[in-house]
């Protein structure tokens, strides 16, 4: 798909880790997509009694490490698709808890960044400023409701892929190719959904 397009992510999320490191992985063997990554907070999504993530982001599960990644993508770019994978896996492969600043500086910190001071800049008031305005925003204009969903134009799409690409960037570009291709090609095709998962 030549369209620019957006994929939400939070770290929480393992379907999410999978679509992003298909992503990455594509994207560091030489994909052309334009992509752009999206901030959403799933803790956010799911309070329904007034409270919000925004007030006290290192209270709630995944969001100190979403603030963390949007310092990274705004400031050191560069450095935002090797940060995103290390904190990904700090969740899903090592089982950390991403509330915990130490955890998530580590996590940085493991990649050469200055992780203290990412986690510093991630409580500033800018990031959470912004990660207000990329969830709200996607919820208001595509009634996204969680991660990962892939946003082009006027459409979003909710995304559930089963495998990691392992370093195969290949396979990771020609598995987010199908996904573009579906979104592109057959928006007739709601949910297509299998009721067993070979183990």
């Amino acid at each position: 798909m030549e369209t620019p397009f957006e994929v939400t992510w939070d770290y929480l999320c393992p379907f999410a880790r999978n679509a992003h490191e298909h992503l990455v992985e594509a994207l560091e063997a030489g994909a052309s997509w334009d992509v752009q990554f999206r901030y959403f907070s799933l803790a956010q999504s799911h309070l329904d009694d007034g409270t919000t993530v925004w007030d006290d982001p290192a209270a709630f599960p995944g969001v100190l490490a979403g603030l963390a990644g949007i310092v990274v993508r705004e400031k050191l770019p560069e450095s935002f698709l090797e940060a995103h994978t290390a904190l990904f896996a700090a969740r899903h492969d090592k089982g950390l808890d991403l509330r915990s600043p130490d955890v998530v500086a580590d996590a940085l910190g493991g990649i050469g960044l200055d992780g203290q001071a990412i986690v510093e800049e991630a409580l500033s008031g800018w990031p959470v400023a912004q990660a207000r305005q990329e969830h709200e925003s996607a919820v208001k204009q595509w009634e996204v409701f969680g991660v990962p969903t892939f946003i082009a134009k006027d459409r979003a799409v909710f995304v559930r892929l089963m495998h990691r690409p392992r370093g195969d960037g290949e396979l990771a570009r020609a598995t987010i190719d199908k996904v573009l291709d579906l979104f592109e090609d057959f928006p007739e095709l709601n949910e297509y959904k299998f009721t067993q998962i070979p183990r």
